[in-house]
C-alpha cells in the first residue's frame, strides 16, 4: 500500500480549529450523522486551509503544455494541538482554466509530466490534482490510536483523515479561481488511495466519479464486527490451524493478512479497543453506525441517483478486500472487475483478460460518453449431474464481446487466511459461448466429485473508442459460491 513520500508535512500549531466543528463532541458509541462525521461546511471553507506556496504557478512544456503549482495546506488536526498538513499539486492547461479535474495520490514538488490519459485530459481542458495519502508516522499514529481506543472517535482513524485530505484538496483546487472552474471531479487510486476515493465519493457531492483498486467496498458482516460472523471465522481458523498442526507437527503459525483480515476499513481495531475497556457490542455498534459513510455497497442507489459513476478492482485474493463472497451475494450491483488471483502482491493468472479499465473510465467520464462501459451482468448456475451450468446475462444493447469463466473448489471463507491462500489453479478457466437465442453467455464446468462447494465468476470485455483511440474494458459477473451435494 504505497504512496509518494512527502517531507515536512506535519507542523505543530496551537489548538487550531478541528474541522468537524468546535462544538462537536467525541462520538463514543452514540450515533453519527454526516455533518458530524465530515462537517462539509468546514471541509469546504478555503479560509481554514492556511495555504503555504511551495512552487507558484509556472509554465511546464511538453506535448500537453500546462501551468502548475505546489502548495501545502491544513487538512485538520491529527489530534488536539497537532495540525496535519499535506502538499497539493495542481496542473491546468497552459492557455485556459481547467473545468473539473482528476484527483489522485503521488504528490511531488517536481513538475508533473503529462503522459497517457493525463495528457488526454489536459488537452481536453480537464485539470489534474495530486496530494498525499499514506499512514501517519509513529509520533502521530500512537497518540491517535490511544485517543481512538479510549473514545471510539473515528476522527482518529485513517478512514477519516484520508478522505478529509482528498476533500480539502478539492477545496484547495477550487480556491484557485483563476485556474479552475467547477466541473466533474473524478478521484482514483490503488490501495489506500482507492479506499480514500471510495469514501470521498460517498461523502462529498462535489465528486462525480471514483475508481479504486484493492480497497474495501463491502459492508460485510465480518467488517461490521457481527459477533456470530466473527465466531464462525474464529472457529474455522482454529480448525484449520489444528489440521495443519496435525499434518506438519508444527504449531499454529500467524495467519496471513497483516492484521487487516476482519478489520473495518483498515487493520483490525478489536485487540486495542478491547484492551482499552470497550466491549464487542460497542465495536459492533460503532461499525454499524459508520458503515453508510464508508462502504460503496451501502450507497449504490444514492450514488446512482446523484449521477455518480464508479468502478472497482477489489482483487480476488486481497488482504484488504477480503469479502468477495459476501459482495457477490449481497452487493451484485457494485461494478467490479476481478482479475483471477489478483490482489496486493499477486501476479494473477495468465488467462486473465486484457483490460485498460482505469484509462477508459477516466477518459469516458470526462470526454467520452458515446459508448457506455459495461454494467454488472446477472449470473445463474445449475448443477446437472457432474456438470455446473453457468449463464451470464447482460442488459440489452451492452455490446460485450467476450466471456471467460474462472472457478475454484473448496476455497476458504471470507476473511480467513485460507481465503488468501487457496489460489485459483492455472487450468481453471474456460471461454464461454454466446447463446444468441437466450441472449446470454453460457458454459459448462466439470465438477470435482469430492468438492463441497465451487466458487465461480466470469469476465467480459468491451472496446470503447474515445477520441479516435480504442480502449479494452472489462467487467465481472458477481462472485458466486455454489454448494454441491456434499453440503459445503
Amino acid at each position: 500500500m504505497s504512496s509518494s513520500p512527502n517531507n515536512s508535512m506535519l507542523n505543530k500549531t496551537n489548538m487550531t480549529k478541528i474541522l468537524i466543528g468546535a462544538a462537536a463532541v467525541f462520538f463514543a458509541t452514540t450515533g453519527v450523522s454526516g455533518e458530524t462525521y465530515f462537517n462539509m461546511k468546514e471541509i469546504r471553507d478555503p479560509g481554514t486551509l492556511k495555504v503555504s506556496v511551495i512552487k507558484d504557478w509556472h509554465a511546464v512544456g511538453g506535448l500537453a503544455p500546462t501551468r502548475q503549482k505546489v502548495v501545502e495546506i491544513t487538512v485538520g488536526q491529527a489530534y488536539p494541538g497537532k495540525d496535519y498538513r499535506i502538499m497539493v499539486q495542481f496542473a491546468v492547461p497552459a492557455d485556459k482554466k481547467a473545468k473539473g479535474f482528476h484527483l489522485t495520490g503521488g504528490v511531488s514538488n517536481r513538475d508533473m509530466q503529462m503522459r497517457g490519459s493525463d495528457s488526454e485530459l489536459i488537452q481536453a481542458g480537464v485539470g489534474l490534482v495530486k496530494t498525499h495519502i499514506n499512514n501517519l508516522p509513529g509520533d502521530l499514529k500512537k497518540p491517535r490510536d490511544e485517543l481512538f481506543y479510549k473514545t471510539l472517535d473515528p476522527r482518529y482513524r485513517n478512514f477519516w483523515i484520508w478522505p478529509a485530505t482528498f476533500m480539502r484538496a478539492v477545496t484547495a483546487a477550487y480556491a484557485e479561481k483563476d485556474h479552475f472552474e467547477k466541473g466533474k471531479v473524478l478521484v482514483s487510486g490503488f490501495s489506500k488511495v482507492g479506499e480514500t476515493s471510495a469514501i470521498t465519493l460517498i461523502n462529498d457531492e462535489r465528486v462525480t466519479a471514483a475508481f479504486g483498486a484493492v480497497c474495501p467496498i463491502y459492508a460485510s458482516d465480518v467488517r461490521l464486527s457481527n459477533p456470530e460472523a466473527l465466531a464462525r471465522l474464529e472457529a474455522y481458523n482454529q480448525a484449520q490451524a489444528r489440521k495443519k498442526s496435525a499434518a506438519t507437527g508444527r504449531g499454529r503459525r500467524r495467519p496471513r493478512g497483516g492484521g487487516w483480515l476482519g478489520g473495518l476499513a483498515g487493520p483490525s481495531m478489536k485487540r486495542g479497543a478491547l484492551a482499552a475497556g470497550k466491549t464487542p457490542k460497542e465495536l459492533q455498534g460503532f461499525a454499524e453506525k459508520l458503515a453508510d459513510y464508508l462502504f460503496i455497497s451501502r450507497n449504490v442507489k444514492k450514488l446512482k441517483a446523484r449521477g455518480a459513476e464508479f468502478l472497482f478492482h477489489p482483487g480476488t485474493h486481497d488482504m484488504v478486500s477480503y469479502d468477495g463472497i459476501w459482495g457477490g451475494a449481497n452487493a451484485p450491483d457494485v461494478p467490479v472487475y476481478n482479475g483471477a488471483n489478483s490482489g496486493h502482491g499477486k501476479r494473477g493468472l495468465r488467462a486473465d483478460l486484457k483490460q485498460s479499465n482505469r484509462a477508459a473510465f477516466l477518459l469516458n467520464h470526462f470526454i467520452g460518453r458515446k459508448n457506455q462501459m459495461l454494467t454488472p451482468p446477472a449470473i445463474s448456475t445449475k448443477v446437472r449431474g457432474n456438470k455446473l451450468e453457468v449463464t451470464v446475462t447482460f442488459k440489452p444493447g451492452s455490446q460485450e464481446s467476450s466471456g471467460r469463466v474462472f472457478w475454484i473448489f473448496d476455497r476458504g471463507p471470507d476473511a480467513t487466511s485460507a481465503y488468501l491462500e487457496n489460489m485459483i489453479p492455472e487450468k481453471n478457466w474456460k471461454d464461454m459461448t454466446r447463446d444468441k437465442s437466450a441472449k446470454a453467455w453460457t458454459v459448462e464446468i466439470d465438477l470435482d466429485k469430492n468438492a463441497r462447494h465451487i466458487d465461480v465468476f466470469s469476465n467480459h470485455q468491451k472496446t470503447l473508442t474515445i477520441k479516435g483511440k480504442e480502449y479494452t474494458t472489462a467487467i465481472s459477473s458477481p462472485y458466486t459460491r455454489v454448494k454441491l451435494s456434499k453440503g459445503g
